[in-house]
């Protein structure tokens, strides 16, 4: 529990000063089984997202807890902030480390256009 308390307080620490920023952020959220990312706007409203839950994305993907369905996944948010006109963004993590399966999403979406 002491480790997933310590994500929660890293992640709102990150928030609090995104949010003093008032900064679009692109948020990731892992679990064991799938990844989600968000943009989000300084209102707290939703521009944008993508999730490996999502039908179209199942099919591309085999097994959605690994490196290949996160870069999946960070590619299509790009493409959709892009679609909305969003080019920069504020990474928020969550506060996860910055290694494996969020690395991948954040270089995939990198690649395809976004700027942070």
């Amino acid at each position: 529990m002491k480790k997933k308390l310590a994500r929660i307080k890293r992640s709102k620490k990150t928030r609090y000063i995104l949010k003093r920023l008032q900064a679009t952020r692109l948020v990731v959220y892992r679990s064991s089984k799938h990844i989600y990312a968000q943009i989000i706007d300084h209102t707290n409203k939703i521009i944008v997202s993508a999730s490996t839950l999502e039908k179209s994305i199942k099919v591309k993907i085999n097994y959605s807890g690994n490196k290949q369905s996160a870069a999946v996944i960070g590619t299509i948010i790009a493409y959709r902030a892009n679609q909305n006109g969003i080019k920069k963004v504020s990474f928020d993590r969550s506060g996860f480390k910055y290694h494996g399966r969020i690395k991948e999403l954040a270089e995939a979406a990198r690649k395809n256009g976004l700027i942070f």
